[in-house]
This record gives C-alpha cells, sequence and structure tokens, in this order.
C-alpha cells in the first residue's frame, strides 16, 4: 500500500456510488467504550426450548417437524404479507407518501444439529443448504407478483439473531430493495460507459493485487473490498460472470459451499469466537428482465473490531456523514489469511 493511503482519505464505493472515509492513523487510539459479553461456541446439539430444533413446538403452536437435513417453513411472523392491502388513497402521493409492499418471509434451517454454524458444518451440508437457497430462489422469483429474493443470514446475538440454531431466512418483496436497487443502477451504468462487468473487472483488479484477498477457490474470489465500511468487512465474488444461483452448475455450487466454509472458518479463528456477522447473496432481480448487468455476489458484514468483546459502532459523524473506518481493508486482509483455515476443537 502506497504512504499517501496511511493518511486520512476516502475510497469510493462503485457498487454503491458512494464514499468511506479511511483514518488509519487512529488504530492506536485507546478504547474505554462498551465492551461486549463474548458469545464463544455452543456444545449444546439438541434445546428442547428452541423452537427450531427437530419436533419441538414453535411459538404460535405450529409443530417443527423431526427434520434430518435442510428444513424450510414460512415464518411465523412474518414482516411480509403476500395479501397485504394498499395504504388508503390518502397517501398515495405528497411527503406523507406509502405504497403497498407483499411479500413472503421463509426460514430456513442450515442442519438438525443446534450446535452448528457454517463454520462447523461438514461439505457435504452445507451444499444442501446451497441447494436449498437455489430452489427457494427458484420458486419464490417464479411467483409473478414479487420482483427481488432476499437470502441473508444473521449471525449471533450482536447482530440481531433472535435464535442460535443454525438458520438463515429468505423474504421476496414486490419492489426492488434499496441496496440491490442502487447495485442495479450502477451495473448498469458501468456496462453502458464500458461495455464490460464492473464486478468482473473488480475481481480482476483485486486478484492481481492480492493484498486484499481471504481466500479463493476454482469458483470465487473473497476480499476485503477497496471500499470496506466495517473492520472486517467481506465480499465473495463468482469468477465467472454468473446473474444468480440459477446460472450455478454442480461445480459453481460445490464451490460456493466451500468459499462460505473457508470463511466463515477464518472469522471464527480470528478472535476465537462464534463470529457474528450479517451475510446477504445479492444476485439478479427477478422481475422478468435478463439483467445481464447483474454478477452474483456476497456480503459479509461482522461487527467485531478490536477482539470478540470490542464492536464497531456506526455514529456520530458516520450516521450524520459518511461511514469511516480505522482499519485499512489491506491490514485486515492480512489479518484474516494469517489465521488458521482450520477449525479449532472446542475447549
Amino acid at each position: 500500500m502506497s504512504d499517501s493511503l496511511q493518511f486520512p482519505h476516502r475510497r469510493y464505493n462503485p457498487l454503491q456510488r458512494r464514499w468511506v472515509l479511511v483514518s488509519p492513523h487512529r488504530t492506536q487510539r485507546p478504547w474505554q467504550g462498551e465492551v461486549n459479553r463474548s458469545t464463544g461456541f455452543s456444545d449444546v446439539h439438541y434445546d428442547p426450548t428452541c423452537y427450531l430444533c427437530p419436533g419441538n413446538t414453535r411459538a404460535g403452536g405450529h409443530h417443527t417437524p423431526r427434520y434430518e437435513s435442510v428444513y424450510v417453513f414460512d415464518n411465523d411472523y412474518a414482516a411480509l404479507l403476500p395479501d397485504a392491502p394498499a395504504p388508503d388513497a390518502a397517501h398515495a402521493q405528497g411527503l406523507l407518501r406509502a405504497e403497498r409492499e407483499r411479500g413472503r418471509c421463509r426460514v430456513l434451517c442450515f442442519h438438525p444439529d443446534h450446535s452448528l454454524t457454517l463454520a462447523r458444518m461438514e461439505l457435504p451440508d452445507i451444499r444442501k443448504v446451497v441447494d436449498a437457497w437455489t430452489e427457494e430462489y427458484r420458486n419464490l422469483g417464479a411467483e409473478p407478483d414479487f420482483r427481488y429474493v432476499q437470502i441473508f443470514e444473521n449471525r449471533g446475538a450482536m447482530m440481531g439473531a433472535s435464535n442460535p440454531h443454525p438458520h438463515g431466512q429468505i423474504w421476496t418483496t414486490e419492489h426492488i430493495p434499496d441496496e440491490p436497487r442502487a447495485e442495479t443502477e450502477a451495473l448498469l451504468a458501468y456496462r453502458s460507459a464500458h461495455g464490460q462487468c464492473l464486478l468482473c473487472e473488480y475481481l480482476g483488479v483485486e486478484a492481481g493485487a492480492a493484498v486484499r484477498v481471504v481466500c479463493e477457490n476454482q469458483g470465487f474470489l473473497a476480499v476485503v473490498p477497496w471500499w470496506a465500511v466495517w473492520p472486517f468487512e467481506t465480499v465473495v465474488m463468482a469468477r465467472a460472470h454468473r446473474r444468480s444461483l440459477l446460472d450455478f452448475d454442480n461445480a459453481d455450487r460445490d464451490a460456493l459451499a466451500d468459499i462460505l466454509k473457508q470463511l466463515t472458518t477464518r472469522y471464527d479463528n480470528l478472535f476465537e469466537t462464534s463470529f457474528p456477522y450479517t451475510m446477504g447473496f445479492h444476485q439478479a432481480p427477478t422481475d422478468g428482465e435478463e439483467h445481464e448487468e447483474w454478477h452474483f455476489h456476497a456480503h459479509f458484514y461482522p461487527p467485531l473490531l478490536r477482539s470478540a468483546t470490542v464492536r464497531k459502532y456506526m455514529v456520530g459523524f458516520e450516521m450524520l456523514g459518511m461511514p469511516q473506518r480505522d482499519i485499512t481493508p489491506e491490514s485486515a486482509a492480512e489479518r484474516l489469511r494469517a489465521v488458521s483455515p482450520m477449525h479449532f476443537a472446542l475447549r
């Protein structure tokens, strides 16, 4: 990294067409703020009080079957409803505008073992999750009322997960949400201006530079992006131009399972804790358009800053001005590369 980047500067995020302030000289500041309790790892394989464990009763009286692999069901307390009515005409325009938003919310249990995470699951089991994600994207995206399918996982209480059982969620929406909509516009603009895919170009730059690469395989590259906001934020990009999970062949699905295990294991080993994060796939909308501009990728947003007990907060200037980070993306990637990709034994 050039000497000029050791001083305060801002970096451009071409996917969102926004900026982030980088302040490397602040990494030595003392910390007297909040210290959270480390979540550690679980050795509880079955929890009789967990509504996602096989055979248990969920809130509201619904029964979770004794599943042996992946299990998917409609969220009992869904944030979106397929038959939501439109707001009244008084809110159709003006400053107090509202619109109908129909959708569905699904829960996908990764494994019946309560103690596992993606990092601790075997590759064949993660591949089953990848297959389930693909089918959910296919089936939900085929419903004519929904234009976007958002697959995501909130891992850990620090990220608001209400249940530690290994699971993720799938939400469909009538409109394309703001984050993928902004990326769609940026990808379209770049393709129009340069005749190339933005992420295909960016992947080549990162692979060549190597300083922000965390791990890779034949199908995917995981990097701390040039524009990262969170200390150990990463982007996982398909090497080939794939618009969505539906473009993946068997080798691609295997490679996605492998890169997810590689990356989440490195996260766990960084601070020797069950690493919290929000992870989600960004892929082509399901609005009937071809979306050749889209390039499948995953975002990981972990909140930990200095240790398993100190997290980053987005406050002050970051809420009122622009995002800011102290650890450079290059140093974050170096630290993640340096930890073992093999999971250590529970102690």
